[in-house]
């Protein structure tokens, strides 16, 4: 379904809103065998076809409506719902502030995966996750585990029982701060910390990096140890990465993640001081809100990137790569997580996708992961012509939740509009930067450009933000 360039602001957003539907409507017929046994009886009483389809819609909504908890915080230093656990610096503090998604083991403190059960019934940690070797060695500060989305397997930020966190991303109105790493987000955007660590197994750094107005990188698949980090897919997509306000700061979150990163970064900036030396090849995904591609467009004319568009062959093996990663990302968090299924005090929309993982485990994630060499073959012929991906991390505009909180289908609606999984799926690298859009009336709108680069380019990566930063 494309949209016009010529629609209006609202006839734009209401053909996105249908395509998503129509992708959730598909997924809850799917789901109907997930349901709860007890509530699974009431469907067996209803015809076939659209209004089976209506109950089912209606006992999911009901399964996992309000789920986005309100915005007032428990306590004064956490109101913002950022983390789960918070060791605030001391006030004359001069160092380098670092929050860690709580799905990352730091010794002495549960790892809870933002679940309520976890929290209940594990240990905590003997050791510290090794991607914090760094950290530790440059005695850097860190202030907290940050609050996440469920066994991380969600994508608007919700959780329901640690508190959704709060993204005010214009200062004004709240939007879904983006998942499965929003307290990470939300503590950068929010001054809490000076960088975050996220992991990004289908666009869990990058989405809420997009939704939050900041950066936030994926590393390449197996640079960064995932040892002493809860897993969802650690075969295939699992990655850790930083996540911060301004470059300078990202560049200080790959250091603590990679020795030797600074003298990279620093090679890289001496390589191409300039845009002019660097190609991109811009990619222009279908349901993508025309002002967004404009915002993408114009940041990269602006700074004088050699762009060149990709062709539609390239296009249809993203758009099977970005679903192939999906299928995979869901199925490999059954293949973690199938155990909290029966469990008391795991949410029932994190039970639900869990379930529909096991569905893609059974019908997709074989011929997936089959497909995934002639996707990396792909990336590297069109490597050999730009040096750079350029398309929207997000096809639209971070939304609000409905009234009703979060649910499944709002879920998938969000899951539909984001453009990441195909990245893990081949294990590049990607960065999510903020760009400015065209002022709506007092509002000016930020949106995010997903530049993906070859395996171990974070270095160039970070240039090429660099060189972005005038327009975001």
């Amino acid at each position: 379904m494309r949209i016009s360039p010529h629609a209006s602001r609202r006839e734009r957003r209401t053909t996105a809103t249908t395509a998503a539907r129509q992708r959730a409507l598909a997924l809850v017929k799917a789901l109907v065998g997930t349901i709860p046994p007890q509530s699974r009886g009431a469907l067996s009483k209803v015809p076939d076809g659209f209004a089976k389809r209506g109950v089912a819609w209606l006992l999911l909504l009901g399964l996992t409506g309000g789920c986005a908890s309100s915005p007032h915080g428990r306590d004064k230093a956490n109101r913002n719902h950022a983390f789960i656990a918070y060791w605030p610096p001391s006030a004359n503090h001069q160092g380098l502030r670092l929050a860690v998604k709580d799905l990352i083991d730091v010794n002495g403190v549960v790892t809870t995966a933002g679940s309520a059960y976890v929290a209940r019934t594990s240990p905590p940690a003997r050791r510290d996750a090794a991607c914090l070797e760094l950290a530790r060695e440059s005695h850097v500060q860190i202030v907290g585990k940050t609050n996440l989305t469920e066994f991380a397997v969600t994508v608007s930020g919700s959780n329901a029982h640690f508190g959704t966190p709060v993204n005010r991303q214009d200062g004004t109105q709240v939007v879904i701060p983006g998942g499965s790493s929003s307290g990470s987000a939300v503590a950068v955007a929010s001054g809490m910390a000076d960088v975050a660590f996220g992991t990004d197994t289908g666009g869990s750094i990058r989405v809420p990096a997009a939704c939050c107005g900041i950066y936030g990188l994926k590393t390449t698949f197996g640079l960064v140890s995932i040892k002493g980090v809860f897993p969802v897919s650690p075969k295939h997509l699992d990655t850790v990465g930083p996540m911060a306000k301004d470059m300078p700061h990202l560049v200080q979150g790959m250091e603590l993640l990679q020795r030797g990163f600074g003298q990279r970064y620093a090679a890289a900036v001496a390589a191409a001081p300039t845009a002019r030396q660097i190609r991109i090849g811009r990619l222009y995904v279908n349901n993508t809100d025309p002002a967004i591609d404009k915002a993408i467009d114009d940041a990269l004319a602006a700074r004088g990137f050699k762009v060149v568009q990709l062709n539609p062959r390239f296009k249809a093996a993203w758009a099977q790569a970005d679903a192939d990663g999906g299928t995979v990302a869901i199925a490999d968090a059954w293949l973690s997580d199938q155990k909290y299924l029966d469990k008391t005090g795991v949410s029932a929309t994190a039970k639900l996708v869990i379930g529909k993982g096991q569905l893609d485990y059974q019908t997709g994630y074989r011929a997936a992961l089959q497909r995934k060499a002639a996707w990396q073959r792909d990336l590297r012929e069109v490597f050999t012509k730009v040096d750079f991906i350029a398309l929207p991390t997000l096809r639209t505009l971070p939304p609000k939740y409905p009234l009703w909180g979060s649910s499944i289908a709002f879920e998938w609606m969000v899951f539909n509009s984001q453009n990441t999984a195909g990245v893990n799926l081949a294990g590049n690298p990607a960065l999510a930067v903020p760009v400015r859009m065209a002022p709506q009336g007092k509002k000016v709108p930020i949106t995010s450009l997903q530049l993906v680069g070859r395996p171990l380019s974070e270095a160039q990566l970070l240039n090429a933000g660099r060189l972005l930063k005038a327009t975001s």
